[in-house]
């Protein structure tokens, strides 16, 4: 049995589901109007993950499309991580309130630590996910839109030693480019932190990059341009994962 978690990804501006290049808002295409529809259409593929991520929310800092995730959560049985524009106590109430499972916040992991710690602690490491997007090996944060002075490996190792389990490691330069991940990325964290949940995320464009994550012992991994191109297979994907 194939170990990795698959987990799909919506990504909502205007309450539509779009993807981007590189997290250029420039580079937007937009797949459907309704992202409740696409969620229970992944359901109905065998799916139990979602990845869901506010990009009205990232780039003006607050969460935008909480109706939205209302409706995906309301309508399937997905366990949905929500991220995008959580930089309050308000946003973090108001993303579980309308039923996500866990959070995945980045930015206010650099800008305000002992807000996210506080967070960490009154809701635990099990629905935290933290948001480590990656360009040139320092972290981006506020939808990509900001480069900060943080190296990765000095943000994982204050976190992880903070308690944090769970990992969302986006390399920017391959996210919505289908030109495969950054898997040397990903060893080099799993070799530091073998016990880390790390999901992958970035450049999947076929069932070999998804393998190759695998075999490379990367607990999960979000896609989402390869779905909606039919780069993938997903009977073939199914079935490579039940072997």
């Amino acid at each position: 049995m194939k170990q990795i978690e698959l987990i799909p990804a919506i990504d909502i501006i205007e309450g539509k589901c779009v993807r981007l290049t590189k997290g250029d808002y420039s580079q937007k295409t937009v797949y459907r109007d309704s992202p409740a529809d696409v969620a229970k259409e992944f359901e109905d593929m065998g799916f139990k993950r979602l990845h869901v991520v506010d990009l009205d929310g990232a780039k003006s800092k607050h969460i935008v499309n909480s109706n939205v995730l209302r409706d995906i959560t309301s309508q399937t049985h997905l366990t949905v991580d929500f991220g995008g524009g959580i930089k309050t106590d308000d946003d973090i109430c108001q993303a579980f309130e309308a039923g996500a499972a866990m959070v995945t916040v980045g930015s206010v992991a650099v800008t305000d630590p002992l807000l996210f710690e506080q967070w960490l602690k009154k809701y635990g490491a099990d629905r935290m996910i933290l948001g480590a997007d990656v360009r040139h090996g320092r972290i981006s944060i506020n939808g990509w839109k900001e480069s900060s002075d943080v190296a990765l490996a000095d943000f994982l190792e204050k976190y992880v030693a903070m308690g944090v389990t769970n990992v969302l490691c986006t390399e920017i330069s391959k996210d919505g480019t289908l030109a495969g991940p950054a898997i040397d990325l990903y060893k080099t964290v799993m070799n530091s932190y073998p016990k880390l949940h790390l999901i992958a995320s970035g450049g999947v464009s076929a069932i070999s990059d998804i393998e190759a994550l695998n075999e490379a012992g990367i607990p999960g991994v979000v896609f989402g341009k390869a779905i909606y191109e039919g780069r993938i297979n997903l009977n073939e994907l199914w079935h490579w994962h039940a072997e």
